[in-house]
C-alpha cells in the first residue's frame, strides 16, 4: 500500500532535518576533536598535524581548480613555494609580525595565479597540465638564481624562528602555533565553502562539465578560469606561509615538483570535488610516507605505491565520496525500514 503524499512529505522534512542536525553535531564534535588534541598528544605529533591543516588548505585551492573547474594542475608546489617564501623573507629580512605575512602571501598568490591563469586560457587539457609542469620545475631554480640570492638565501634557504604563544598563554609553541593554523583553516575552510555553494561554485562546476553550454548561458569562461587560477593559487599560498612558519626553514630543494604531484596524489584520495576531502588527502600525504617508512626502511616507497592501489582499488572516488556512498546507504535504508513501518 503506497503511502499518500500528505504522510511522505512531513517524513522526507523530518529526515532531511534529522541528517542536518546529525551534521551540525558531527562538525561540533569534530571541532572539540581538534581542540583537545595537542593537549593529548606530543609536541611532535601538535607539529604534523600543524603541516597537515597547512596541507589541507592547499588542497583545497587545488582542489577548488581541478575538482571543481576542471583545470589539471601539476605545478602548484610553485605556489606554495611562494607562500612560504613570503612569509620567511617578511619574518627574517623586515620582522614583520607571521600572523600578518599569511595575508600578504593570499594576497601575492591571487596576483600570481590570476596572471598566470590569463595565458593559460589558450591551454586545456594535457597542455595546460605540461604547462604549470614547467612552472612547479622551474621556480624552484629560479629561487637558487644568483639575482634573488640576497632574498631567498640561495641554496642555504632561510631559517625562521616559530613564534611563542601570546599574550603569556600556558601553551608550547607547537601547541600554539597548531591552534593558529587551525582558526586559520576554518577560515578557509568557511570561505571555500560559500565560495563553492553559490553562483561562483556553479558557473565552475557549468564550466567544468559542459564549457560550450555554459558559455552559451552567459557565464564568462575566461574570466572564471582565471578567478579560479587565482584563488586556488591563493589558498596554496596561504598553505605555504603557514606550513613554513611551522617547520621554521625555507629552500628551493623542498619545493620540488615531488610536491607538485603530491598533491594532486592528495586530491585524488581524498575526493575530487569535495570540501572535506582535502582533509582526508592532508593525512594522507603527510601520515602514510612515515607509516611506509615503518614498514618497511629498504623499500619504503613500494609499500606507499601498495597503499596508493588499494585506496584507487577499494576508494575509487577518494575517502570523502566513498563515505558520502556509505552514508546514502544507511539512509535508503533508514527510509525504506521507516516506509515498512507505516505512518503508524
Amino acid at each position: 500500500m503506497r503511502l499518500s503524499a500528505s504522510v511522505v512529505a512531513p517524513t522526507v522534512i523530518a529526515q532531511r532535518s534529522r541528517s542536518r542536525s546529525l551534521q551540525a553535531v558531527g562538525l561540533a564534535l569534530l571541532l572539540v576533536l581538534a581542540l583537545a588534541l595537542p593537549f593529548v598528544v606530543s609536541n611532535y605529533r601538535s607539529f604534523q598535524f600543524t603541516l597537515v591543516l597547512a596541507y589541507a588548505i592547499a588542497l583545497l585551492g587545488l582542489n577548488i581548480l581541478t575538482g571543481y573547474n576542471g583545470q589539471i594542475s601539476l605545478g602548484h608546489g610553485a605556489f606554495y613555494a611562494i607562500g612560504a617564501y613570503t612569509a620567511a623573507i617578511l619574518m627574517d629580512r623586515f620582522g614583520v609580525p607571521y600572523w600578518l605575512t599569511v595575508p600578504v602571501a593570499g594576497v601575492l598568490c591571487l596576483a600570481v595565479g590570476f596572471l598566470f591563469g590569463l595565458p593559460a586560457l589558450r591551454l586545456e587539457g594535457l597542455y595546460l597540465a605540461l604547462a604549470t609542469f614547467a612552472l612547479g620545475v622551474t621556480l624552484p631554480q629560479l629561487l637558487k638564481h644568483k639575482s634573488v640570492e640576497h632574498w631567498t638565501g640561495g641554496v642555504q634557504g632561510i631559517v625562521i624562528v616559530k613564534p611563542d604563544a601570546p599574550f603569556g598563554l600556558p601553551l608550547s609553541a607547537d601547541q600554539w602555533l597548531y591552534f593558529f593554523t587551525l582558526a586559520v583553516a576554518v577560515l578557509m575552510f568557511v570561505l571555500a565553502w560559500n565560495l563553492l555553494r553559490g553562483r561562483v561554485g556553479r558557473a565552475l562546476i557549468a564550466i567544468r562539465d559542459h564549457p560550450i553550454a555554459a558559455s552559451a548561458m552567459g557565464i564568462d569562461t575566461s574570466l572564471y578560469k582565471s578567478l579560479a587560477f587565482g584563488v586556488s593559487a591563493m589558498f596554496t599560498g596561504v598553505g605555504g606561509a603557514l606550513g613554513a612558519i611551522a617547520v621554521q626553514f625555507v629552500a628551493p630543494d623542498s619545493f620540488s615538483i615531488f610536491l607538485s604531484i603530491t598533491f594532486l596524489v592528495g586530491i585524488v584520495i581524498g575526493g575530487l570535488a569535495s570540501i572535506s576531502g582535502a582533509a582526508f588527502g592532508a593525512l594522507f600525504i603527510q601520515f602514510v610516507p612515515n607509516i611506509a617508512d615503518q614498514i618497511s626502511k629498504a623499500a619504503p616507497w613500494a609499500i606507499y605505491g601498495v597503499f596508493l592501489i588499494g585506496f584507487m582499488f577499494l576508494m575509487p572516488v577518494g575517502i570523502s565520496g566513498a563515505i558520502r556512498i556509505a552514508w546514502a546507504r544507511i539512509r535508503r535504508h533508514r527510509q525504506g525500514r521507516d516506509a515498512a513501518a507505516g505512518p503508524g
